[in-house]
């Protein structure tokens, strides 16, 4: 017998409520099962590596606040979003040959914890470590090392970004297994020294993308060199007895996950990787998280597209390999759209918020991430690429390279909240690590593609701690009172982000909640009697 709730949904304009309005029901079926949750994170590419090190102490430890706990205030308003992942980037080196290294931007230039010479190095990172450890601190549940470039002292050309015209895995043959050596150093480092475990190591980035300017660190590979270095790779990890699980893909759009594209034949990866038909079929390494991985990038606009690359996305694994994890593992504002018109200038308010939201929504109700990443944590740049942005204290951001601000911003600065941040929070502070997405349905007759301008939710369960957790997103100008029908629970609280609040909490009373006007908005309902009976 199947096991509903029903949530009657009421809509109107306030404040007046005799304006005429519809009625919307959504059905939640605890027994319709989906993905079971891994983690929402961000990564600490570039910024963190100065403000760790040279910023007041005050200021780093409100930033750590905001990214990674999940304490509360006096009123039960949550101090932070509770990020349960950290990504942690390994740099290729090329901050230590400084401007040999022909990436423009010092943000951009990173170290390396081995040398020419084979000597490591563990007090390099400084300002990484001081936030991975903050993550630590804060319980932050999941780890992941990243990196997007072989060190300088490997690849074909002594640099860490790829040579004009050469679309190769900029990585000699002969330094295979020295490289995968280093990786698992690293990762062992951490777990033996410094008592911090890597659940993911992921070696490639977006190796679709050429990566021969001198903006940053970075490598193409084709789908062949990938296969042969993971191999490689996956044989080294084994053979130490790490525990840390490989990610393959980071596929620079979803695209290349299920169609062939591209110059450099590294499309259609869940075929070429999972298909066990495949001369490059990864599915038997030791190692392995058996997922593919891939990025959002310009795949959200129009909005028609953006269902449909996640709908396709979805069919393809079923069609090839049902067995598949999905994770998405990077996005940030890149595209233009009518909407926020793209990534150059700051938006702190509810704009980005929502369609980001919409991003995630999409990605997990259609896509079915287990895991969903933000790109960067902090920005300094005036782009829609930080949780958390870097400024002179006045809002302004750096607006090129070699500007006198992104000098100053190295050493100290300012820090402004987005509505971002706590947009990503109604997820991330909520929808934890085990809980499975469960189905929920709008029962109208709004299709996907009017819900994505008009009302989303989505839902989640956790059985061992008797929670259910539904996500709202009110794209409308108007509020919506939202009436709970058809179940009993213990306890029910709300948790709103819109123009005026971030992730401020209300208690539900009379089974009613007010769903204000562009906002995203997280229902806790503890209801333990129903779970247990799934």
């Amino acid at each position: 017998m199947k096991n509903i709730l029903y949530i009657l949904i009421i809509f109107w304009a306030l404040p007046s409520f005799s304006q005429n309005h519809s009625e919307v029901k959504v059905e939640i079926d605890f027994e319709k099962t989906h993905q079971k949750i891994k983690c929402f994170g961000a990564s600490d590419s570039w910024r963190c590596q100065f403000v760790g090190e040279h910023w007041p102490i005050e200021t780093r430890k409100k930033i750590a606040e905001l990214l990674f706990s999940l304490e509360m205030d006096k009123d039960g308003n949550p101090l932070g979003i509770g990020l349960s992942n950290w990504r942690f980037y390994l740099g290729a080196g090329s901050a230590e040959q400084g401007d040999q290294s022909d990436i423009r931007n010092v943000w951009r230039r990173s170290e390396c914890f081995l040398d020419a010479n084979g000597h490591y190095d563990w007090t390099k990172y400084k300002g990484q470590r001081w936030f991975l450890n903050a993550a630590k601190e804060n319980g932050v549940p999941v780890f992941t090392a990243y990196t997007i470039s072989p060190p300088v002292f490997y690849t074909k050309n002594g640099l860490a970004h790829a040579t004009k015209g050469d679309l190769g895995f900029n990585l000699k043959p002969e330094y295979y297994k020295a490289y995968s050596k280093y990786l698992v150093d690293v990762i062992e480092h951490f777990e033996k020294r410094e008592n911090i475990h890597f659940d993911f190591l992921s070696p490639f980035n977006e190796p679709q993308w050429a990566w021969d300017k001198s903006n940053q660190e970075g490598t193409p590979a084709t789908n062949t060199e990938l296969f042969n270095y993971v191999k490689v790779l996956s044989v080294e990890m084994a053979s130490r007895g790490v525990k840390t699980k490989l990610l393959v893909g980071e596929a620079g759009d979803v695209g290349y996950l299920y169609q062939k594209k591209g110059k450099n034949n590294n499309g259609d990866q869940i075929n070429a990787f999972y298909n066990p038909a495949s001369d490059l079929y990864i599915g038997d390494f030791e190692n392995l998280e058996y997922a593919i991985t891939s990025h959002s990038y310009f795949t959200t606009w129009p909005l028609d597209q953006q269902i449909l690359y996640r709908q396709k996305l979805a069919a393809r694994i079923k069609e090839i390999n049902p067995k598949i994890d999905y994770h998405q593992t990077e996005f940030c504002i890149l595209e233009k759209n009518s909407e926020i018109k793209g990534g150059w200038g700051r938006d702190t308010g509810m704009a980005t918020a929502l369609y980001v939201a919409r991003v995630i929504h999409s990605d997990l109700t259609i896509a079915n991430a287990r895991s969903w990443e933000w790109w960067t944590a902090l920005s300094q740049f005036n782009f829609k690429d930080g949780l958390i942005h870097l400024d002179d204290g006045l809002g302004n951001g750096v607006e090129s390279d070699t500007s006198k601000l992104n000098h100053q911003l190295m050493f100290n600065g300012n820090i402004s909240e987005t509505k971002l941040l706590w947009a990503f929070g109604n997820y991330s502070r909520f929808v934890r690590p085990g809980m499975t997405r469960i189905d929920v349905e709008l029962e109208s007759d709004l299709s996907l593609l009017d819900q994505a301008t008009d009302l989303q939710v989505s839902a989640f369960k956790d059985a061992s701690k008797a929670k259910v957790v539904l996500v709202f997103i009110n794209h409308k100008e108007e509020d919506r009172l939202v009436k709970l029908d058809g179940i009993k629970w213990k306890d029910a609280s709300i948790y709103i982000t819109d123009k005026e609040r971030n992730l401020d909490k209300k208690k539900v009373r009379n089974k009613e909640l007010l769903l204000p006007k562009r906002s995203v908005s997280t229902l806790v309902i503890a209801n333990e009697r129903i779970l247990k009976q799934n």
